[in-house]
């Protein structure tokens, strides 16, 4: 729900995005719809529609996430924090999309589709959000933390805490 420009939590949401291709560099992200980041639930989404080919293009990737990010870029430590849970981890980004199964390698259905939630302790204050998304290879959801420009009233990522191992 969205009150004078800011979320308040009415009750457990949550918002689907599809996308008919993954983004492969940065202005095939700024070309989508979602790239407005007028939402943190759109900004949560490409975080990990950006990830999603990371091993093929890490340089990429990171250039895609400092986009997200906003003003403030990807860190050094942030780097390789992303570097270090994705390397040999190619199965990681794709379980968070619909379709995608233990039993499948991880496939996801095409269009990719991907559902990012919010909770009751999403929106502690008005420029700060952290919303849920659901991996196949973990029991419970993880999450992603954004901060909002209210100079802008764009959501930015802020930290991406939902790459820990899954099965």
């Amino acid at each position: 729900m969205v009150k004078g420009g800011t979320y308040m939590y009415q009750s457990e949401q949550s918002q689907t995005f599809v996308f008919q291709d993954i983004p492969r560099n940065l202005s095939q992200l700024k070309a989508l719809p979602e790239a407005t980041l007028s939402t943190p639930f759109q900004t949560a989404a490409l975080a990990l529609a950006v990830l999603y080919y990371f091993e093929q293009a890490p340089e990429t990737a990171f250039e895609m996430l400092d986009f997200l990010k906003g003003p403030a870029p990807a860190t050094p430590f942030e780097k390789q924090f992303i570097r270090e849970r994705l390397r040999g981890k190619a199965y990681k980004v794709p379980s968070f999309f619909r379709g995608a199964a233990v039993e499948n390698g991880y496939t996801p259905t095409v269009p990719y589709s991907i559902t990012v939630t919010a909770n009751p302790y999403s929106f502690p204050d008005e420029n700060w959000a952290t919303l849920y998304v659901k991996s196949s290879g973990a029991d419970s959801p993880r999450g992603i933390k954004l901060r909002k420009k209210p100079s802008t009233g764009q959501w930015f990522l802020n930290e991406i805490q939902c790459l820990a191992d899954i099965r």
